[in-house]
């Protein structure tokens, strides 16, 4: 199965590439490798605003990472040159989450991430190496941020 069928079963439509915020680019590729920049959560095309142990729970918080997986889908499709069969490995996240001193599940809420990946790539391909960070804020106030780098073929 294609990973667009996956995604498609999923329910999944890819964003187009995002603008980035300031100065930087949204990937970077070196030979086989891509680098995709920090994507923040976004809910109703509007930055997912919130803090971990104050006002988002660890369920909520799947889901916004799970949308920053489908940005990140969107980007990682452009820099494949329009085809994400051409992802050879999903080879790390690292992810930020803008949570209290107290919270300790940053890496229950980056789940939600690295199970997409798993779903549209297969555990082969969508297996990955993953740091998840609480960070006492993120830009525009977002709940989560995550980067990606990717292998093509």
């Amino acid at each position: 199965m294609s990973v667009y069928d996956k995604l498609q079963a999923l329910g999944i439509s890819l964003p187009p590439l995002a603008v980035p915020a300031a100065a930087y680019l949204p990937y970077v590729q070196t030979g086989n490798m891509v680098f995709l920049s920090g994507h923040i959560a976004r809910k109703d095309g509007k930055p997912w605003v919130a803090q971990f142990g104050r006002n988002i729970n660890t369920e909520e918080g799947k889901l916004a990472a799970r949308a920053v997986a489908i940005d990140l889908l969107g980007t990682l499709q452009h820099a494949a040159g329009g085809d994400l069969n051409r992802v050879k490995r999903v080879v790390k996240l690292m992810s930020l989450v803008n949570s209290t001193g107290d919270f300790t599940e940053q890496h229950l809420v980056t789940n939600g991430a690295s199970e997409l990946f798993a779903e549209v790539f297969g555990p082969e391909k969508g297996a990955h190496a993953r740091s998840a960070f609480g960070v006492a804020q993120i830009p525009m106030g977002a709940c989560v941020e995550i980067e990606l780098i990717a292998e093509l073929a």
